[in-house]
């Protein structure tokens, strides 16, 4: 039995197959809640880091903005 390595572009695609199948089962967990869809995308692309194809539907996460830098602080 011979091992088969995978290429780089297999190992990204499925890595990324497997983030958008745990995002969608999120979003769906969320919309059961009764989290309006749009809403639901925005929260798991803001905890993924991903942008959404309906970010203009969903409402602004304002908590989503850079922090301060040390000057804005002090």
């Amino acid at each position: 039995m011979s091992k088969r390595s995978a290429s780089v572009d297999e190992i990204v695609a499925a890595i990324e197959a497997a983030r958008d199948k745990v995002m969608s089962d999120e979003v769906k967990s969320l919309t059961k809640l009764g989290i309006p869809k749009a809403m639901a995308y925005q929260v798991i692309a803001n905890r993924y880091h991903q942008t959404t194809n309906n970010q203009d539907e969903a409402e602004p996460d304002f908590d989503a903005g850079h922090p301060p830098s040390w000057e804005e602080i002090g």
